[in-house]
């Protein structure tokens, strides 16, 4: 394999903080990536094999973002992001279904993974497949880990733009009777995916994307007649579709553009149950290529403990036929 040399420059982060005290973050690196890595002044001079050199590049540039977001890198965060970058190369050399089994992204002073069988899976499809969806009771992850790889894509570049959307069902409430403009009364619906963006974005490069459009967020009936070409667009709450509003989404994709759509099949609060588009949608693409179906269990719930054992008691209530 051809040798190459790339150069990264560090900005916006304290040189100092990102190759550690005596450069302890940067032997972390060297010892586990088979690549030369020089540091003069705030550049980084990488040379070896393509595939490792790109990897060590992804380290810095994860590392750099880490930083920004956080103000602060701990040695675990720079052993957390080498494992799972190196990991994605050993899967590769081996052969292994889903080399990219994790979603590198800062939220907070964490690092977003996923954390069972069933998200791991949930990741894998939709990093081979144009359109997922993701079925699940409460608490698995869906929205978030959703909304963590699309802002993973747009970061990395593989997408423009963002596209973020939830049908307004009226759950128990008339949007007629709620204070406000049309805009007011829909954002408790969409309060969801602002919080996960919130976590994993500075509140001024959230903003300025919001302005600028590259992030957007709105009611599932702002998707009608569009084209959604370069963007990663997930529908949310998707077991409150109707079947005619899931063709008119599903309908919605471009050139270049990704879909994600979660959704509780148990929590639907359409007036027929029977009418939800999520349910139709799993006969009607049974079978196409490019679309995957993965269903989660209370196995993935990853909130409270006792979300599970609340799963569990819904479960035997809804099943009991009232004998004792």
């Amino acid at each position: 394999m051809d040798i190459v040399e790339k150069r990264i420059r560090i900005s916006g982060v304290d040189p100092l903080s990102l190759l550690g005290i005596n450069d302890s973050n940067l032997q972390i690196i060297s010892d586990r990536f088979d690549a030369n890595i020089i540091v003069r002044g705030d550049s980084i001079t990488i040379k070896g094999e393509e595939d490792e050199t790109a990897r060590v590049e992804k380290v810095f540039k994860e590392l750099m973002y880490v930083l920004d977001k956080t103000g602060v890198l701990r040695t675990d965060d720079v052993v957390t992001v080498v494992e799972l970058v190196s990991g994605e190369g050993e899967s590769a050399r081996a052969g292994e279904e889903g080399s990219r089994d994790t979603v590198v992204l800062s939220a907070r002073n964490d690092l977003i993974k996923p954390k069972t069988p069933g998200q791991r899976q949930f990741v894998r499809s939709v990093q081979k497949n144009d359109v997922v969806f993701v079925i699940g009771p409460a608490g698995t992850g869906k929205t978030y880990l959703a909304v963590a790889m699309a802002v993973a894509a747009l970061r990395n570049r593989e997408v423009q733009k963002i596209v973020l959307t939830r049908p307004a069902v009226e759950a128990g409430e008339s949007l007629g009777f709620l204070p406000g403009d049309l805009k007011e009364k829909v954002i408790p619906y969409l309060r969801p995916l602002y919080d996960a963006l919130d976590d994993m974005l500075p509140q001024d490069k959230l903003k300025l994307y919001v302005e600028k459009n590259v992030i957007e967020i709105a009611p599932l009936a702002y998707m009608r007649g569009r084209t959604l070409g370069n963007a990663f667009v997930i529908l949310d709450e998707a077991q409150n579709a109707s079947a005619m509003q899931m063709k008119m989404f599903l309908t919605r994709l471009g050139v270049n553009s990704k879909a994600i759509v979660t959704g509780d099949i148990t929590q639907i609060d359409l007036p027929q149950k029977s009418l939800s588009g999520l349910v139709e949608i799993q006969k009607v693409l049974k079978g196409v290529e490019g679309v995957s179906f993965v269903y989660l269990e209370k196995t993935d719930v990853v909130r409270h403990k006792l979300v599970k054992d609340i799963i569990d008691a819904y479960e035997k209530y809804n099943s009991w036929d009232g004998k004792d």
